[in-house]
């Protein structure tokens, strides 16, 4: 589980998913499977979590990685290019974005 702290030195990544309701539960089954048998296991991972919003049109992932360059290389990773292949085709898009931590209560 992310533990957000003022001390974090690593990347954050937020990704937004935008989906129809109809898809909601296929986009989270192949993100839990992504996070379980591929993510959990490269090198700098730390920890992630997904959200989704009331309305079932929004899926969140908060992850940290121990470095941009871990987080990339998992990308990179053919596993994680054919897994995004076919997440691409349960959502309308994806988007990453790296994040520092600037305050935490």
């Amino acid at each position: 589980m992310p533990k957000i702290s003022n001390d974090f030195h690593g990347q954050t990544v937020i990704t937004t998913f935008e989906l129809t309701p109809a898809t909601a539960d296929d986009l989270m089954e192949a993100l839990q499977a992504a996070f379980s048998e591929v993510i959990r296991n490269q090198p700098g991972f730390i920890s992630a979590a997904l959200h989704i919003n009331d309305a079932r049109t929004r899926i969140c992932n908060y992850s940290q990685w121990e470095s941009r360059g871990h987080y990339q290389a998992m990308l990179r990773s053919p596993e994680m290019r054919e897994r995004n292949r076919h997440i691409n085709t349960l959502c309308k898009g994806f988007e990453p974005v790296m994040y520092e931590v600037a305050g935490a209560i």
